[in-house]
């Protein structure tokens, strides 16, 4: 916690390229590493505040996402697809009416914390469902989590305004994870 003054000096001394550093590096981490996101969204609040913070977070993983789901889909999906289809829960849920449910899927496991975030990106790519809605879907779905921690994140960085961002954190990861219980309950759990 000592190095975050010194960080957030230097993100205030040069914002341009500290804004584009931390999406650089976090979308480039998003594909390469399996790291939590939650990693991500912490280091955006600690750095740039909850607002800026949260839009930078949700831009970064959303472009590392979409480069996950090219690769996914250009690199892998033809030797990774017939292995996974065998899987007829892994049928079900990824390639059968993906069209039509693609939406509904994408909120469920961007939502609910069950599914691992990076390997998702990639199992996208495997799928029939088109890069635009899949796209602006991800960026929608990952709001709220990343709103969460990037808040909870400044909460701890910021003495000043301290117990509203930890409150609104609060109140924001009760009501991701409430929903995300519901939608479990109501159709995973089907």
């Amino acid at each position: 916690m000592n190095a975050v003054p010194e960080f957030r000096e230097f993100v205030n001394k040069n914002p341009v390229s500290s804004m584009a550093v931390y999406v650089f590096i976090t979308a480039l981490c998003c594909v390469l590493l399996a790291l939590p996101g939650a990693a991500f969204a912490v280091i955006a609040g600690l750095l740039f505040e909850p607002f800026k913070g949260t839009v930078l977070c949700v831009i970064a993983a959303t472009l590392g996402a979409v480069l996950a789901f090219l690769l996914g889909r250009y690199f892998l999906r033809d030797s990774l697809r017939p292995m996974l289809e065998k899987n007829s829960m892994l049928k079900k849920f990824l390639f059968d009416d993906v069209q039509h449910s693609g939406v509904f899927l994408l909120m469920i496991t961007r939502l609910v914390p069950l599914f691992p975030y990076n390997l998702q990106n990639f199992a996208y790519g495997l799928t029939d469902i088109k890069l635009l809605p899949y796209t602006f879907y991800t960026f929608l779905f990952i709001t709220p989590g990343s709103a969460a921690f990037t808040l909870g994140a400044a909460g701890i960085g910021n003495s000043e305004n301290r117990n509203l961002y930890l409150f609104s954190a609060l109140i924001l990861a009760l009501s991701v994870t409430t929903l995300g219980i519901i939608l479990r309950k109501k159709f995973i759990m089907r």
